[in-house]
C-alpha cells in the first residue's frame, strides 16, 4: 500500500510543477528548481497525511461510533487544513495576509485529508474482509476435514464389524475355513491401517480391486457357490485415485441385501470403465438380488452407501455423482463416478 501512496505523491508533485511552469514547457523551457520548490510545498502535507493510517488503525480496533468517528476525523482535518495553509503562506511569502485570502486551498486540504482518511479506512475495511473471508476458509477447511475423518471412522469399523461377524458365522461351520479367512482379513486389515498411517485417504482403483478381491475371496469361504462374481474391468482405469474404501462397501451392500437373506444363487457385476474424453472414472457394481423401491431405499438406515454419498460430496462437490438403479424383484445397481486423477506413488 505504501507503494502506491508515495508513488502517488511523486505523481502529483510532477504535475504540480508541470502545471506551473506549462507556459515555459510550451516555449521548449524546463525548469527543474520548480520541481524541487513543488516537492518542498507538497510533500510535508503527505507525510503528515501518512499519519492518518495509524488514526484509522486506532479507531478501527476501539470500534469507535460513527458520529464519534466522523468527529476526529472533522478535528484532523481542521488541524491539517491549518497545518497546509501555514506552509503554503511560508511558501509564498504572504505570513500577513488574512487567512479568508486561502479559502479555497484551505477547503482544497480539507477535502485532501477527507480523500486520504476514506482511502485508508477503505484499505482498511478490505484487509479485514480479506482476513474475514481467510478465517471462513480455513474453518470450512477443517470442518470438512474433520466430517472426513468422522465419516472414515464410521465407515472402517462398519467393515471390520461386518468382516468379523462374517468369520464368526464361517467358525461354527468351517473351522478349517475360518482360519484362512483370518489371514485373508490380516492382508484386508493391514490396507485399512496403511491408509490411516499414511494421513490421507487416496488409493489406486488397482489397490481398491485388490482389497475388493480379498473381500469376495472371504464372502465366498461363507457362501460357498451362491456368490458368483462377474468382472468387467477397463484396463485403463488402474491408475485412478480414489478414496479408499469407495468400492467395496458397494460390494459389501449387495452381500447383505442380495445374498445372505436367500439361499438361492446370485450373480455380482463388477465393471470399471475409465471416459476416453475426460478421463473420469465410473465403478458399478449390480447384483441381481431382490432390489428395492425408492421409498425403501430412501428410508433405508444403512451406512455404507450414505457415507460414500457424503465422502464424495466432501472431496469432489458436484465433480463426482452416485447413482442407484433398482426396482423391486430387479436388482440392485449402484454407480459412482469420479473425475480424472492419477498418481503413480499412490499406494
Amino acid at each position: 500500500m505504501w507503494r502506491f501512496y508515495i508513488a502517488g505523491w511523486c505523481a502529483y508533485i510532477l504535475l504540480v510543477a508541470l502545471l506551473v511552469q506549462a507556459d515555459a514547457i510550451a516555449n521548449g523551457r524546463f525548469d527543474m528548481a520548480l520541481i524541487l520548490h513543488s516537492a518542498w510545498s507538497t510533500g510535508p502535507s503527505g507525510a503528515l497525511l501518512a499519519l492518518v493510517w495509524p488514526l484509522t488503525g486506532l479507531l478501527e480496533a476501539r470500534r469507535v461510533h460513527t458520529l464519534r468517528l466522523l468527529a476526529v476525523h472533522a478535528g484532523g482535518a481542521l488541524a491539517f487544513g491549518v497545518f497546509a495553509h501555514l506552509l503554503m503562506m511560508a511558501h509564498i511569502g504572504g505570513g500577513n495576509r488574512p487567512l479568508e485570502w486561502h479559502a479555497w486551498p484551505f477547503m482544497y486540504s480539507l477535502m485532501s485529508y477527507g480523500l486520504i482518511a476514506g482511502i485508508f479506512h477503505t484499505v482498511r475495511t478490505g484487509a479485514a474482509a480479506q482476513r474475514q473471508a481467510l478465517a471462513a476458509q480455513q474453518a470450512r477447511t477443517l470442518l470438512v476435514a474433520a466430517e472426513l475423518n468422522a465419516l472414515r471412522s464410521k465407515l472402517n469399523p462398519h467393515f471390520l464389524f461386518n468382516t468379523l461377524h462374517s468369520i464368526i458365522a464361517l467358525t461354527q461351520r468351517n473351522p478349517a475355513a475360518a482360519e484362512t479367512a483370518l489371514f485373508q482379513f490380516s492382508d484386508m486389515l493391514r490396507y485399512v491401517l496403511d491408509t490411516e498411517r499414511a494421513g490421507h485417504d487416496r488409493v489406486t482403483l488397482d489397490a481398491e480391486l485388490d482389497f475388493v478381491r480379498d473381500y469376495l475371496e472371504l464372502e465366498q469361504l461363507r457362501l460357498g457357490p451362491r456368490l458368483r462374481v462377474e468382472w468387467d474391468l477397463d484396463p485403463e482405469a488402474g491408475g485412478h485415485l480414489l478414496p479408499a474404501l469407495t468400492l467395496q462397501p458397494l460390494v459389501e451392500n449387495s452381500i447383505k441385501h442380495a445374498f445372505n437373506p436367500h439361499s438361492r444363487p446370485g450373480l455380482l457385476h463388477i465393471a470399471t470403465r475409465c471416459d476416453p474424453q475426460d478421463g473420469s472414472l465410473t465403478m458399478t457394481v449390480r447384483d441381481d438380488g431382490p432390489g428395492a423401491s425408492r421409498d425403501s431405499i430412501a428410508a433405508s438406515s444403512g451406512l455404507g452407501i450414505r457415507t460414500i454419498g457424503r465422502r464424495l460430496l466432501l472431496d469432489y462437490g458436484q465433480g463426482a455423482a452416485l447413482d442407484i438403479d433398482s426396482t423391486p424383484g430387479a436388482g440392485f445397481a449402484v454407480s459412482v463416478s469420479i473425475p480424472a486423477t492419477t498418481g503413480l506413488n499412490a499406494r
